[in-house]
């Protein structure tokens, strides 16, 4: 009898570990989601179509895609603190005359904020990544409310400017409760098509790296996500708008894009 019960615990223990193993990497057992794609490969579009979570950005409205029909690209910036490469992105941006969107946490407000006056400034949007860059999936609704909201007060006391719609959750890490309680907050969430791993300081690879990790990804209705503690980005973000150009690309404020793709 003791022998077949133990052959039964061990049975179900397998079932259990099977179980787990072929759950979506993609999602926990809560539904808490972080973003990833399929890469653009030769201007190919990307897809989110294999990640499980294509349904919750399309039911609150979340940017990840712009119109892939055309050839038209928005530059989209992190700002959790300054490295001190934000003043050279600012300044080509200014010589190229690109537009762009500066996502930004409490901690940036209070720490830069005559950077984030030169943002708005000079013609770019300042967008919402909350105030002590938390993962929202694991604070409450009335948390996340006054994530924003104090991001926002900051901001506006900065520049003047009363309206911020974008919102970048920290990480890329969401939910469908993230999205609504955001999207109720009168924001919309933006996530990315273009990336690759910049925002690690340690491991900063050269101006060339930086270019080619974005221009092999780049394709029409591109939303780049870059991070501004990059050195890297700050030296080829030149480079990189140039070559967009010469291959009859655009530059676009997000608030610009009027064709959301999935």
């Amino acid at each position: 009898m003791l022998n077949k019960r133990y052959g039964l615990v061990v049975f179900l223990s397998v079932l259990v570990l099977l179980a787990i193993s072929v759950s979506p990497a993609s999602a926990s057992p809560g539904g808490v989601y972080h973003f990833g794609f399929k890469k653009s490969v030769g201007g190919s579009r990307p897809s989110i179509n294999e990640e499980g979570f294509k349904g919750i950005l399309e039911k609150h409205n979340a940017i990840f895609l712009g119109d892939t029909t055309k050839k038209e690209l928005y530059l989209t910036f992190d700002n959790g603190y300054e490295n001190g490469f934000t003043p050279k992105v600012l300044d080509v941006l200014k010589e190229k005359q690109v537009p762009a969107i500066f996502f930004v946490t409490g901690h940036y407000i209070k720490d830069q904020p005559e950077l984030v006056k030169r943002m708005a400034a000079e013609g770019h949007l300042v967008g919402n990544h909350s105030w002590s860059h938390p993962d929202m999936s694991g604070i409450s609704s009335v948390q996340i409310a006054s994530e924003l909201t104090k991001v926002k007060s900051g901001a506006t006391q900065l520049t003047g400017q009363s309206q911020m719609e974008y919102l970048r959750p920290p990480r890329g890490i969401f939910s469908d409760r993230v999205l609504a309680v955001s999207k109720e907050q009168g924001y919309i969430s933006v996530f990315w098509s273009v990336a690759y791993k910049d925002w690690d300081t340690k491991a900063q690879r050269g101006a060339r790296y930086a270019y080619d990790s974005v221009m092999k990804q780049l394709h029409p209705g591109a939303v780049i996500l870059l991070h501004t503690v990059s050195k890297d980005n700050a030296e080829a973000l030149g480079q990189i708008i140039d070559a967009a150009h010469s291959q009859g690309f655009t530059f676009k404020r997000l608030d610009q894009l009027s064709v959301k793709s999935y």
